[in-house]
């Protein structure tokens, strides 16, 4: 359990390093650019990962979840 506090922790100050949204949050990335990667396939290892996360959260409507996360935990 301690590992997925730790993977959430992560994923809530995860900061994309490419593109349009370089440098934003994760949970700051509009779903629909979620959506677009989940269509034409997310990048392979750490951040796809975290991506396919996000659309999964962003798509049940979760977000606040990240926000809070990252307020209350500092990385």
């Amino acid at each position: 359990m301690e590992g997925s506090k730790d993977a959430l922790i992560e994923l809530a100050h995860y900061k994309m390093p490419f593109g349009k949204y370089k440098d934003w949050y994760l949970v700051d990335v509009p779903e629909y650019y979620y959506v677009w990667f989940k269509q034409k396939g997310f990048p392979e290892g750490k951040l796809g990962n975290m991506m396919v996360q996000m659309h999964d959260i962003k798509m049940n409507g979760l977000e606040e979840l990240i926000y809070n996360i990252r307020r209350n935990f500092k990385k």
